[in-house]
């Protein structure tokens, strides 16, 4: 058992919570398997028939996990999810929540360049004339590599190509 110094989440919550929200999920996949026909038909089962049944399942599993996670749990003190814990994560998935945000408006490539230089130089202690080379080589690479010998065109952003002059 761990302390709960630091404690952001426990595990008896997040138990509670993901067995509500598979409990949730099959409810959709039940409801929405209504829709199509959930019996049997001159021809077999309707299209909803497994899909309404899989739902069902996934409801009484859901349940099981619940009443098992409110009787063997509820007086643990277990953390699933501690402060020191919360920050690796952010500082893992931060950077690139940004870089895909930021790529919709100044593109891929400029955005790699960053993100790889913000990842080297702040959480791998890179010197930043390393970091911003092997950032611009990455950009360099993966534009040949989509644009060129694949043909596939990734986020320009707000960069655009310019008119030519052919007039």
């Amino acid at each position: 058992m761990q302390t709960t110094s630091g404690v952001l989440l426990s595990r008896f919550a997040m138990e509670l919570v993901t067995a509500l929200v598979t409990a949730v999920i099959g409810a959709i996949v039940c409801f929405g398997s209504m829709e199509f026909g959930i019996g049997w038909g001159d021809a077999g089962p309707q299209p909803g028939y497994f899909p309404f049944y899989v739902g069902v399942i996934l409801i009484a599993a859901s349940s099981v996990n619940l009443v098992t996670g409110i009787v063997r749990h509820r007086n643990r003190l277990e953390s699933f999810l501690t402060t020191e814990q919360a920050h690796r994560v952010v500082a893992f998935f931060g950077p690139m929540f940004l870089f895909v945000l930021v790529s919709s408006f100044i593109g891929v490539y400029v955005s790699m360049i960053l993100y790889l230089f913000g990842a080297m130089v702040f959480q791998g202690g890179y010197r930043p004339h390393k970091a911003i080379a092997v950032g611009v080589i990455a950009a360099i690479l993966n534009y040949f590599l989509f644009e060129v010998w694949f043909k596939v065109p990734l986020l320009k952003g707000t960069t655009r190509e310019l008119p030519s002059s052919d007039a």
